[in-house]
């Protein structure tokens, strides 16, 4: 029998730690989607309602506070390896 893999695992083998992604969210004050950035701390996964599914950890760059995502709904802005490339 094939193993079963996480939701959302195939996606997040696109990215490693320290990562720089996005992801949208709606503000009520505007009433449009806005634009979130931020870098991956901890990618991993976790049984939500009997579902295993991929879940990103990402430090929002306006925030202090680590929040956890879908890993299928983070967009990759740009690669760790990349930044370091250009120092």
């Amino acid at each position: 029998m094939d193993e079963k893999h996480a939701f959302g695992e195939l996606h997040s083998k696109s990215f490693v730690i320290g990562d720089i992604v996005e992801w949208s969210s709606w503000c009520d004050y505007e009433e449009k989607w806005i634009q979130n950035y931020g870098v991956i701390t901890e990618i991993k996964n976790e049984m939500r309602h009997n579902r295993l599914v991929s879940v990103s950890k990402v430090l929002p760059v306006n925030s202090n506070i680590e929040m956890e995502h879908f890993t299928m709904s983070l967009r990759l802005v740009s690669k760790i390896k990349d930044l370091e490339g250009e120092s």
